[in-house]
């Protein structure tokens, strides 16, 4: 039987992340994740929500991942990696133009 909370464990050491900031992403305590540690059992959800927080596939270690589809668990912060470059040039170009009309109408008065 896998201890998932050392796997989890392993690859937050590993991965360099403080655990404070993954459990305030969690909304969770560090007491709490340190807690998950020592669980053998640790819930599906929260490996891949680590995972997403880490940049880590837990896929090869933990095998009920393989049977699920982890794409309906996706990292919200990472939801705007699907524009374009041009669209965010496009973007970055017309706030830089926006700016420069600000300046010019608070510097006339």
């Amino acid at each position: 039987m896998q201890h998932r909370g050392e796997i989890v464990e392993r690859a937050i050491r590993q991965s360099g992340y403080p655990i404070s900031s993954i459990a305030k992403k969690l909304g969770k305590s560090r007491r709490w994740m340190y807690l998950m540690f020592d669980n053998t059992q640790v819930d599906i959800e929260t490996v891949i929500a680590i995972g997403n927080i880490i940049h880590h596939d837990f896929s090869d270690e933990i095998k009920e991942l393989n049977s699920i589809n982890t794409s309906s668990f996706s990292d919200p912060e990472n939801t705007y990696n699907n524009q374009t470059k041009e669209y965010w040039k496009n973007k970055y170009l017309k706030l830089l133009e926006d700016y420069n009309e600000l300046l010019k109408k608070t510097s006339e008065k």
